[in-house]
């Protein structure tokens, strides 16, 4: 008898997609099954994200999942990027179409934040390091509309639940904040893992109105709702993995990562290691690390640093003038550029809004003292090449940065994400850093996923251990089940 599917939805802030594990033959093998194109849109000064479009993308994808599984599909998993929530309304569906977090109004409440509470405070407080895109702010904000804004103000004590937990709810799951996604919102207490109360109450906001926080692979229950029906989710259950994509890509990773570095690497690129204590010192702070919370346990101490997203933003930018690049094709290019014009501050808050980035990344470039780019047809390599010289060059100090905390050597870099296509940044973070890079898994995020499913259901209701979680990521890798 064939041993029943799984499903695992990954949302990204470009692309969402749905992935099939099925066992053909005793062994395992993953198909994307329906991909979503996504991103934030406009409405008006604010940026949001297109909710609903998800959803029917994700339902059209389930379909043809549950068409090509007949054995079954024994549950499902969804993880995406960290930050951001969806609001509810008194009858529990979504209030509205969930901000991005990249929208600006959370400039100002991260100010009324620091005057509260110091950066350094809430750091020491939470781990996760203090940046204004993060659900603390952004929960602030609902709030502090101002008077030309009344029509925008939330109600504090709305419920709310984390974007991947909102479609795992949307499945017919129970309201939860799975440990990994939540300690990134800057409001689980590092010492005991759960809800800083107090830290709510200072900040101004309602602690009851926050999901109740269960671990890694908790079983939420059977799937319900119009796809239920269908023959394929009869015993299906719904399963959170690591929510947080960081989390489950590196749960994806087989390797023992003990003396490695990781670099995960999209739209942001995280550079760290896992470790078993939190470090909260100056020097983290100082260097942008971050504490969030690894899949069974342990922590992921890393940089967060603005990736692709650049280069997309240009690349998007070029195309609305009809100057399309195939990726291939620029990364190409690119490696046959000798020489850059100046190297980018990768973390400059302008890199991190959109629209008009060769332009911002011209000011940039000026700003350091080095000669802007012509932003003409033909160029766009040069684009491309001093983007990818500057994230090798930012890896780098990344790295030099977390063996000074760690007070030992890495001796090589786990890659997984997009970036493992990209031979040439391959090459510069090499030689940027001098470390070999062990390529690992594009869609590590979706592996590591199903590796947490099968675990969980292999667990029976008990705690899903690192080891466990491991023992099945290797059956997938050894595999090739991607």
């Amino acid at each position: 008898m064939q041993d029943p599917a799984r499903v695992a939805i990954d949302l990204g802030a470009e692309s969402c997609r749905v992935s099939l594990l099925r066992w053909v033959d005793g062994k395992p093998a993953v198909e994307v099954i329906h991909r979503i194109p996504n991103g934030p849109k406009h409405r008006g000064e604010t940026l949001y994200w297109p909710l609903k479009q998800i959803l029917a993308g994700l339902e059209e994808g389930l379909r043809k999942a549950a068409a090509k599984a007949p054995e079954g599909i024994a549950s499902i998993g969804v993880d995406s990027w960290s930050v951001d929530y969806v609001r509810l309304g008194p009858d529990g569906a979504m209030f509205g179409e969930p901000f991005c977090y990249r929208d600006e109004r959370t400039a100002k409440s991260k100010q009324a934040a620091d005057a509260i509470i110091s950066p350094f405070d809430i750091y020491q407080r939470t781990g996760a390091y203090p940046l204004n895109l993060n659900t603390a702010y952004q929960l602030m904000a609902d709030s502090a509309a101002g008077p030309e804004e009344e029509n925008q103000r939330i109600d504090k004590r709305a419920p709310w639940v984390m974007f991947p937990e909102f479609v795992l709810y949307w499945l017919g799951g129970r309201r939860v904040g799975e440990y990994t996604n939540a300690s990134h919102t800057g409001l689980v207490n590092l010492k005991t893992g759960t809800w800083d109360a107090e830290l709510f109450e200072m900040l101004g906001l309602a602690v009851e109105a926050a999901p109740p926080i269960v671990t890694t692979g908790t079983v939420l229950g059977p799937m319900k709702g119009p796809l239920a029906a269908l023959d394929a989710f009869r015993a299906t259950q719904i399963i959170a993995p690591a929510t947080h994509d960081t989390a489950s890509a590196i749960a994806g990773i087989a390797t023992d990562l003990s003396s490695a570095a990781y670099i995960s690497s999209g739209t942001w690129s995280l550079v760290g290691t896992i470790t078993q204590t939190p470090v909260t010192t100056q020097h983290a702070f100082d260097a942008g690390y971050t504490n969030i919370g690894a899949a069974g346990g342990g922590l992921l101490f890393h940089s967060l640093i603005n990736s692709m997203w650049v280069l997309k933003q240009s690349m998007d930018g070029w195309a609305a003038e009809g100057r399309s690049w195939p990726i291939e094709k620029l990364v190409q290019e690119a490696a046959a550029c000798n020489a850059t014009t100046g190297v980018l501050d990768m973390d400059a808050p302008t890199l991190m809004l959109d629209t008009g980035m060769p332009e911002r990344v011209n000011k940039e470039l000026v700003r350091l003292g080095f000669d802007a780019i012509p932003d003409v047809p033909g160029n766009e390599p040069l684009f491309a090449r001093t983007i990818f010289e500057s994230l090798a060059r930012r890896y780098a100090s990344a790295l030099a940065s977390l063996e000074k905390m760690l007070g030992r050597k890495l001796d090589r870099i786990h890659m997984i994400g997009g970036a493992t296509r990209n031979r040439l940044l391959i090459e510069l973070t090499e030689k940027q850093t001098g470390l070999k890079v062990e390529i690992g898994e594009t869609e590590s995020s979706t592996l590591g996923s199903l590796a947490i499913q099968l675990a969980a259901s292999e667990a029976a209701g008990e705690r899903v251990t690192p080891e466990a979680i491991r023992k099945w990521a290797t059956v997938l890798c050894r595999e090739k089940a991607c």
